[in-house]
């Protein structure tokens, strides 16, 4: 069972977006050392929790400062760009950094639609076009006979991922045969059969013959089950305040976050989108994401784990490696 990272950059009370970059480099090359198989970013826009807005950006930083881990984007939200522009930049990426490139793309807006409006060059969203673009963009990438050319041309192509978290994004990779990455973070109601749906409906391409499929689930693994549930409320919290715009969406304090009072709808907003969490002891962290690939029948593991303390988030990852017996891990 491979075993990856997709890190948010996210932003602390009281940090700013340029410390969450550092971290997110120093993350990179800590988990390679763990022996992690992946490391991607995310794209998110108009948020003050999350500093990810240029994910090819931070790809080309994250490669140069580490060695053999891939790099990928988790993803590029495709609706937003020329498909012609993201396969140059994914080649270019793929020229400089042979056989480490993962182009992972979705059709999420990743921030409100104001902001989607603003991404687009005539204020209009384009998110029906999805299909259409991800065909265009496996033709520029993989079809030697496209024209007009993209350039550079890499000696081996980026690996062409299908994101998403509904059945719609699991019928078009399967129908597009590319490797899928459900994001169950996101979307804690999908039914479990949601990789079966995909692999029924996969017809095999040069680049993937067979389905192949990655699950991403928010993680916080700690010496004690009390530590790791006390560290996951900060990250709680937050994306409570997120998701109803009242107060600050910073990643709080582990102190601030048990002093908040939730009201029981809040209480149950917070149990839900916990629900396919991996929050405990290296043991317990293990044995549920063992149970979520068993339960979805994934092939990969991608983890996301965010704390208000970066010490703790690089522990956490720390005691993953060792629960999977990644490698002998780092002192």
């Amino acid at each position: 069972m491979q075993l990856s990272v997709l890190d948010q950059s996210p932003i602390r009370q009281g940090g700013s977006a340029a410390q969450a970059f550092q971290e997110t480099l120093e993350l990179a090359q800590f988990t390679e050392a763990l022996g992690f198989h992946r490391f991607w970013v995310s794209e998110h826009h108009s948020t003050d929790a999350l500093a990810g807005s240029a994910p090819e950006i931070l790809m080309a930083a994250l490669a140069q400062h580490t060695r053999h881990i891939r790099i990928g984007s988790g993803g590029i939200m495709l609706p937003h760009y020329s498909p012609y522009k993201v396969a140059e930049i994914a080649n270019t990426l793929a020229c400089l950094y042979p056989e480490r490139i993962d182009l992972g793309v979705g059709r999420a807006p990743g921030t409100d639609m104001i902001s989607a409006r603003a991404l687009s060059i005539d204020g209009k969203t384009r998110f029906d076009k999805f299909p259409e673009q991800v065909e265009n963009l496996q033709s520029m990438l993989y079809d030697t006979d496209f024209r007009p050319a993209v350039k550079p041309q890499a000696s081996v192509a980026p690996n062409l991922w299908m994101l998403g978290s509904s059945p719609d994004s699991a019928v078009l990779a399967g129908q597009r045969g590319l490797p899928y990455n459900f994001a169950l973070f996101i979307n804690p109601h999908m039914d479990t059969r949601i990789l079966e749906y995909y692999q029924q409906r996969f017809e095999p391409s040069a680049q993937c013959p067979k389905p192949y499929s990655s699950l991403t689930v928010n993680v916080i693994c700690a010496e004690t089950e009390q530590e790791a549930k006390r560290l996951a409320l900060s990250r709680q919290i937050s994306f409570l305040r997120f998701a109803t715009g009242k107060g600050d969406s910073r990643i709080c304090t582990p102190e601030e976050a048990a002093s908040v009072v939730l009201s029981a709808d809040e209480q149950a907003f917070i149990n839900q989108r916990s629900s396919h969490a991996a929050i405990g002891t290296p043991e317990q962290v293990r044995d549920k994401l063992f149970s979520l690939a068993d339960a979805f029948g994934a092939d990969e593991l991608m983890t996301v784990t965010i704390t208000h303390d970066f010490e703790a988030r690089k522990r956490s990852y720390e005691l993953l490696a060792g629960a999977f017996k990644l490698s002998d891990g780092v002192s």
